[in-house]
């Protein structure tokens, strides 16, 4: 057996966890079809509705501190948050679960018979409660916090706590149940005091509990929210509220500012760290901020896909795409979202991640997949892309990386046309695609001699079929366009272009077992391909499986090397730490420093020298 109170009694559970409150619900449903109304006098009830708006002041923190857009030159520990992090703190609620339900027994309780009068206002429960929380919890956390540094205690209780690098709202509640004991007791003594006088009241506690939670996620959020100026002005405020640089500091070094929020008491020990202020001073001022070396310059492909951002939720971003019904309430929401970002917002940063000392980032442009096929809006797009480039120009990033429609080639001819306008760039356009070439062809096995291509005369299809055509692999690409096919068949050496074949209709590959698809295929397209195909894709967005008889291959991506640091978030259809090929081929080109522009047509002869650079740099196929 472990330490007791070192682990939760319902891990097993998972997500049945929630069924904790069900006896809560149960009581309110009853008294609500007893009574024809919403019990307002049952603290059931105004612990449930406390547990919303609990996990509501949680979630906005959370998503408050990964808008990196707002906060990334305020942010205090660097590094970013990695998957094992956000595994190890899945949890995090169970703290307000065990809160919960031991609030449940106690106003369910007759031996705490104050709490049964639900009065609606007491201030002298406020003041009272103010002078409980200075005098009683506060010390009280202070020293329980500093025994639990000490000898067995930390490593059986807190050590857990600690591990992980990097602060976040949702580190707040993680830890066992010893430690969420301690803050219960932190939390509860005032209240306790207030309803054992008689002045107690139902908006104390809520007061009291959501500030709590408040100044908790604030200190836990990574992001430096006060000013450096207030304390000049007051210098005797700095006894009196703590602050994310302060609370960081505590969480890496371990030895200091052990106070809950009031660093008065670590003053009164002599635990402060003399650091805290001059540390505050230079991240409040942006001091820490640091230029990105490689941007991958993204976009967002619909409504759906866009309530997995980083900043939204974290169950949602740290795992691979999938459609979740849990969201769909808030579909409105993000489409409210989507308009607003048409007529106000500007290219943002998203996330990022460190390799080899290196800075990678990724921005969005305020577009959406369907927008781009928009006649209209084809200047408007072109000129965020160019903005976003010139921003990362006068930055000093070394290459940015442009995504599936952000290069596309009726757009702006693959990034040619920000290249053309602007000679003089230092930052290296890339779009990505050699590397995405060089996946797709390295998928297809070394026996095939015969391909289907679809999407023929992109820039895909032109460098896949003139790649493999001097494999003497034979390729029927499928283009009404005999100008374009032509053209493209002339780029091949003479003794290979017999290889190249044009097709008009589906129906010439009915015998054909290897599709290499660029273009949407519909459930009638597909069923022209024998039993047994497998398609290899290159289009945006995905198809869709139809044929069970099949097999399909995900969008080209490859895996970024092991000693990837702080990334935490999956990209659209991709698993956890995969990218996209064309954000590998940003990657490679950064890494190996390359000093050239990669935008239009697709060098064929670079494709081999690009996959053995990804592969030496140790990127591998997902």
């Amino acid at each position: 057996m472990g330490s007791p109170l070192a682990s939760w009694p319902w891990a097993s559970l998972g997500s049945y966890k929630y069924l904790l409150y069900g006896p809560l619900v149960a009581k309110v449903a009853h008294a609500w079809r007893e009574t024809g109304s919403l019990p307002l006098d049952s603290w059931c009830l105004h612990l449930l509705l406390l547990l919303v708006l609990r996990s509501l002041t949680f979630q906005l923190w959370f998503s408050y501190g990964n808008m990196l857009f707002f906060t990334r030159r305020r942010r205090v520990v660097k590094d970013g948050v990695d998957f094992r992090q956000i595994d190890a703190e899945w949890d995090w609620d169970n703290m307000v679960i065990l809160q919960t339900l031991i609030a449940a027994m106690v106003a369910n309780s007759p031996w705490f018979p104050g709490v049964a009068e639900l009065r609606s206002w007491d201030l002298r429960g406020w003041a009272l409660a103010l002078l409980l929380h200075v005098t009683v919890s506060e010390p009280a956390f202070y020293w329980a916090h500093r025994a639990l540094h000490r000898g067995p205690l930390f490593s059986l209780y807190h050590a857990k706590h600690h591990s992980s690098p990097v602060t976040q709202p949702l580190t707040a509640g993680f830890g066992t149940p010893l430690e969420a004991l301690i803050l219960t007791a932190a939390v509860g003594a005032p209240l306790a005091g207030a309803f054992a006088a008689g002045a107690g009241s139902v908006s104390l506690v809520y007061g009291h509990v959501l500030l709590f939670d408040y100044l908790r996620c604030m200190g836990y959020s990574n992001v430096e929210v006060i000013s450096h100026r207030a304390f000049a002005a007051v210098p005797a405020l700095r006894y009196l509220i703590y602050t994310p640089t302060y609370l960081s500091l505590h969480h890496r070094e371990k030895d200091c500012n052990f106070c809950l929020f009031m660093p008065l008491y670590d003053a009164l020990g002599g635990t402060i760290n003399s650091r805290s202020w001059e540390l505050q001073k230079e991240v409040d001022q942006g001091m820490n901020d640091r230029v990105p070396d490689f941007v991958f310059l993204a976009h967002v492909v619909d409504v759906v896909s866009s309530m997995h951002v980083p900043f939204g939720f974290r169950s949602c971003s740290s795992l691979p795409f999938s459609t979740r019904l849990v969201l769909l309430p808030l579909w409105p929401v993000a489409f409210a979202f989507m308009v607003l970002q048409w007529f106000f917002s500007k290219t943002f940063t998203v996330s990022f991640y460190f390799l080899r000392g290196r800075l990678h980032q990724t921005w969005s442009v305020p577009r959406y997949g369907f927008q781009y096929f928009i006649p209209s809006a084809k200047k408007g797009i072109n000129r965020q892309i160019e903005l976003a480039i010139l921003r990362a120009d006068k930055m000093g990033v070394k290459v940015i990386s442009l995504a599936a429609l952000n290069k596309n080639e009726a757009l702006n001819g693959g990034g040619t046309l920000f290249v053309s306008n602007h000679p003089n760039l230092r930052v290296r356009v890339v779009h990505g695609n050699t590397l995405t070439a060089a996946v797709i062809l390295n998928e297809i096995p070394s026996n095939v001699k015969e391909v289907f291509l679809t999407g023929a005369t992109s820039k895909l299809g032109r460098a896949i079929a003139l790649y493999l055509c001097r494999k003497k692999i034979r390729v029927l690409m499928l283009t009404v366009s005999t100008e374009r096919f032509l053209k493209i068949q002339r780029e091949a050496p003479a003794e290979s272009q017999h290889y190249l074949v044009q097709v008009t209709k589906y129906q010439a590959a009915q015998s054909c077992k290897t599709w290499i698809v660029g273009k949407w295929l519909s459930p009638r397209e597909q069923r022209w391909a024998p039993a047994g195909t497998h398609f290899h894709q290159f289009v945006v967005p995905p198809i869709i499986g139809f044929r069970r008889d099949c097999t399909y291959g995900k969008l080209a991506a490859m895996r970024l090397p092991k000693d990837v640091q702080g990334l935490g978030s999956c990209e659209y259809t991709m698993d956890r730490g995969v990218v996209h090929a064309c954000h590998a081929g940003g990657v490679v080109h950064c890494l190996e420093g390359w000093d050239h522009h990669e935008v239009g047509a697709i060098d064929v002869d670079r494709i081999d020298v690009v996959w053995k650079a990804a592969l030496k740099h140790g990127l591998t196929p997902a």
